[in-house]
């Protein structure tokens, strides 16, 4: 992608200060976008101290209704407007369904989908009026039946769902709508979905065994298919679930 290939526009990154979302920050701000980032961690503010000028922090909830119409308030404050939605925010419980409590449920409902539906929601009206694109991050648990992810696995298959009917909804409004399932990625979410704080660590034999290419994808990697897919270069693709899983999903 040329450096400047996303000039003028302005993108909300929720989950912004997590390995995959400040990944996506950096790109999309390299890419000549103007970002408002947001987070419930207070690190957020970091990314804006090291893009003045060019991203904008914003703390808070991302599931909260209120957060959400700050940021697109923010956006359109800061830059001018908003052209991209990045639905990036996530938590992760690994538990079987039977061993899953109703506040457990409901609270990873609450980040992981209720976030993209205030966040989505808020934006549709500044996306619809510039012909935006939103991205969300699914995941290889929405397509996939993985063990000891009950409830994770049911929010990530309500996000694939979700970016279908939002696709479907606001084609003729010229909004695209995709969504990235990636699989194994190395940050510290996932590290921590495996029981360490080391990341990196827990990529052993096995694991790059059972992946096709041999290796787990990076942050990098994930936010690269971001860009396109906020990009004209995907002008022809809405409601489309990339898988990003280094083959795990074709074995």
């Amino acid at each position: 992608m040329a450096a400047a290939e996303l000039d003028g526009k302005v993108a909300i990154v929720t989950g912004a200060s997590g390995g995959i979302g400040a990944a996506v920050v950096a790109a999309l701000s390299a890419a000549g976008a103007s970002v408002v980032a947001v987070d419930l961690d207070g690190a957020v503010s970091a990314l804006e101290e090291s893009a003045p000028g060019r991203v904008a922090a914003l703390r808070g909830d991302v599931s909260d209704a209120g957060v959400a119409e700050q940021g697109v308030a923010l956006a359109r404050e800061r830059f001018g407007g908003l052209d991209i939605l990045v639905n990036n925010a996530a938590r992760f419980l690994g538990k079987a369904l039977i061993e899953t409590s109703d506040e457990e449920w409901d609270g990873l409902f609450t980040t992981n989908v209720r976030s993209v539906f205030v966040q989505t929601r808020a934006a549709l009206p500044q996306l619809i009026e510039r012909r935006g694109a939103i991205v969300n991050l699914a995941s290889i648990s929405g397509v996939l039946g993985l063990p000891d992810q009950a409830a994770y696995c049911a929010t990530k298959g309500a996000i694939v769902q979700i970016t279908r009917q939002v696709a479907i909804q606001h084609a003729r409004d010229g909004v695209r709508v995709n969504a990235i399932a990636p699989g194994a990625v190395d940050t510290l979410f996932v590290a921590r979905s495996l029981g360490t704080e080391a990341q990196g660590a827990w990529i052993d034999d096995s694991i790059v065994a059972s992946h096709p290419l041999g290796r787990v994808a990076q942050p990098e990697d994930i936010a690269e298919i971001v860009l396109f897919l906020a990009s004209p270069r995907s002008s022809v693709m809405t409601g489309a679930i990339v898988m990003a899983d280094c083959g795990y999903s074709v074995r």
